[in-house]
This record gives structure tokens, sequence and C-alpha cells, in this order.
């Protein structure tokens, strides 16, 4: 079943990276900019999660809701400082190197606490995960390397990453709207 999903996620993303290549002229003599594409994809998910974590006011950082089945939820500044981790943890595995900031398990530093620090920290993850992008190409997206204790591949890192942040910015979107905030992409 993994392995269905995973070619499923392949398909949607080359799908969805061919249209954008399409709209955005990233079609060179026929042949695709892979790293511009990369990026795009990524510049794309930033555009929404990045003004989704600044529309929350500070205040409201420490919200989850407490209604139905929320129990042990993350709070929406743990979302956005998790979704900043974890492009730290994909992009040093695309890079091939330790996180250059302590991840903490996927929850960012301690030292990250007010919404202004979450923000940066968001942004700052970003800017890492699109320089690790920089670094892929055709010749080493397919070759295996380590990743922590299991072998893997560039692509497979790329796809959890382009993946992952949605969730999250799912959630982020509930919460901004159970605080009566239209979320910036719903304006």
């Amino acid at each position: 079943m993994k392995l269905v999903k995973c070619c499923l996620a392949v398909i949607f993303l080359t799908c969805c990276a061919a249209g954008v290549m399409a709209q955005d002229g990233m079609m060179q003599g026929g042949k695709a900019d892979l790293t511009k594409t990369l990026n795009q994809y990524i510049s794309h998910m930033e555009e929404e999660v990045v003004p989704a974590a600044e529309a929350m006011p500070a205040d409201k950082y420490s919200f989850a809701p407490t209604e139905g089945e929320f129990k042990n939820v993350r709070t929406f500044g743990q979302q956005v400082k998790h979704i900043a981790a974890v492009n730290y943890v994909f992009g040093a595995g695309i890079l091939g190197e330790k996180p250059p900031i302590d991840v903490n398990d996927e929850k960012g530093p301690d030292s990250v606490k007010s919404k202004e620090e979450s923000v940066k920290f968001l942004k700052d993850s970003f800017a890492y995960l699109h320089k690790a992008l920089d670094s892929v190409n055709a010749g080493n997206l397919t070759t295996s390397i380590q990743w922590g204790k299991r072998p893997t591949t560039r692509l497979q890192i790329v796809l959890m990453a382009a993946g992952h942040p949605w969730d999250h910015y799912g959630q982020m979107v509930e919460y901004l709207r159970m605080n009566g905030i239209v979320p910036p992409a719903s304006r």
C-alpha cells in the first residue's frame, strides 16, 4: 500500500510540475529545468504557509482546539515551528549534511518562542530548503544516499518535503478559522 501511495504521489507531483512548467515557461527546448521546477513548487507552498503564519495574532500562537477529538494536538505556534524544523531536516537530507540548527525532535529550538521568532524561523527554513533544492540535478536526483538509518534518494526526500507542509497548513487554516480569521489564501 505504501508503494502504491508513493507511486501515486510521484505521478501527481509530476503532473503538477508539468502544468507549472508549461505555465511558467520552464521548458527549454522541450526539457524541464529541474531545479527551477522544484523551487517553484516549494515557493508556491511557502506563499501559502508563511502568510498563514503571519495572519495569526501573536496572542493566539498558543491556540489549540479543545472541543472534540483534539487531545494533545500542536498549538498554532507549534505547527509553524514543526513545519520549519522538518524543512531543515529535509533540506539537510538533500544536501547530505546535518541540519544547521537544533530541530529538537522536529519541534524546533526551544529558544524560538514568539510569533516573530517563529515566522523568522519558518522563512529561514524555506530559504535553507531552496538552497538544498538548488543542489539537485538530473544526475543526483535518483542516486542512492544514506539518510539517517536508511538508504533513499534525493527524489524521495524532495517528495516528502513537497507534501509534508500541506498537512500542517490545513491544520493552520482550521485554527485561523476557529479564531475568526479568514486565511490569506481565501481572501
